[in-house]
């Protein structure tokens, strides 16, 4: 199922990007461009660099001029990560061009691509919970507080895995259709946010 293929690619990447633990780390993506799996690991990694950018801007002895780069860099990553999802939901669209849509099919409140989004913001969640309910410089109130959170957010994955392969199974079935808007994300957009444009003047 697809959410099972991309829950592994998601673990991957994420495994990958604690080898060096460094957000200036460039990506290798192990997978050809051309295939699904390479969407996914792209999606990920950002997400992952961005997990460690907010984690970096939240230290309180950081300098304001660094904080200050570091936030124009999460606004990136953030655009990144909406073009990503963009992408997945173009491989989807494409996937089910030819399906007959029956009469009385449904619109999903979310496409799949933004599913996939949380699955991988959840992949990460799992990672670090895990991180922290196992950690041996912690108390054991620490660890078990955390690993009361980690099995809940195992439950969320099972749950939000069969969500998923569901919908793409009403997709493919033609009980559900697909209907994607762009984001229009107003805050980069020169012409759009009224500080950038005020600037232009």
């Amino acid at each position: 199922m697809f959410s099972k293929l991309a829950y592994s690619v998601f673990e991957q990447s994420i495994q990958d990007y604690h080898k060096y633990d460094n957000v200036d780390q460039p990506i290798s993506n192990p997978y050809s461009n051309d295939t699904f799996e390479h969407l996914l690991y792209l999606k990920n990694w950002i997400d992952t660099v961005q997990w460690h950018f907010e984690d970096i801007i939240r230290d309180p002895n950081i300098d304001p001029v660094e904080a200050l780069k570091l936030k124009r860099r999460i606004d990136a990553s953030n655009q990144e990560r909406t073009d990503m999802v963009e992408f997945i939901d173009s491989f989807f669209l494409k996937k089910y061009s030819g399906v007959k849509v029956k009469d009385n099919a449904k619109i999903n409140s979310e496409s799949p691509a933004w599913a996939f989004d949380r699955l991988s913001i959840l992949a990460l969640k799992i990672y670090h919970m895990h991180e922290e309910a196992t950690r041996a410089d912690a108390s054991p109130e620490h660890r078990n507080a955390c690993q009361t959170k980690l099995n809940v957010l195992l439950e969320q994955r099972s749950d939000l895995s069969t969500a998923i392969d569901d919908l793409l199974t009403d997709i493919e079935n033609g009980d559900k259709f697909m209907k994607v808007y762009k984001q229009m994300k107003m805050y980069n957009d020169d012409d759009l946010n009224p500080i950038l444009y005020q600037n232009k003047k």
